[in-house]
């Protein structure tokens, strides 16, 4: 199963301008009619435009989170397939993306046919690839970490005194990249 892209609509949602306009090249190359935003307030007055057939949206907008976007955009149009995107993945983060109506979740950096094929669905696809290699234990720290703090709505301090760790550690373990699967 491929993605129709004869024109159909795609809204990209990323504060970085670089990155948007090269991911916006690539998918236009690829037929779509891309629209681009900075911040989840354009991507919300760009959809009320024009509805999207598809978007693309990131996690981290300069401070505010994409995953509030997507209940926002399925309200403008419930036919709208998102995939969200983040350079600081997490387990939880999937899910609730997930949870909120997102199609699928992928970890920057992603190229134009990963996003393309992150919009067609797998579920209940016997073919689609298992990652059978356990995480490693600095992973499963980074996702309890995220975890924790999202429970505590990005709180540092909150999730620090739960962790029982100093707020500077969790800080200095936040600035650092998420450890690969």
């Amino acid at each position: 199963m491929t993605v129709s892209a004869e024109r159909s609509s795609l809204l990209l949602v990323d504060d970085d301008p670089t990155f948007c306009r090269v991911l916006g090249l690539a998918l236009n190359r690829r037929g779509f009619a891309v629209a681009m935003a900075h911040s989840g307030a354009a991507a919300l007055q760009q959809a009320r435009i024009e509805p999207p057939e598809y978007a693309i949206v990131d996690l981290n907008l300069a401070g505010d989170s994409g995953l509030g976007l997507i209940p926002s955009l399925l309200a403008l149009d419930p036919d709208t397939r998102i995939v969200v995107l983040t350079g600081y993945a997490s387990i939880a983060t999937a899910v609730e993306a997930i949870k909120l109506g997102a199609l699928n979740y992928l970890a920057k950096p992603a190229d134009a046919d990963q996003v393309l094929a992150a919009f067609v669905t797998t579920e209940g696809d016997p073919s689609t690839p298992v990652n059978v290699r356990p995480l490693s234990v600095n992973r499963l720290e980074w996702e309890h970490i995220q975890r924790v703090l999202r429970d505590n709505d990005g709180n540092i301090s909150a999730t620090a005194r739960q962790l029982g760790m100093h707020r500077r550690t969790l800080q200095r373990k936040l600035a650092k990249r998420p450890v690969r699967f």
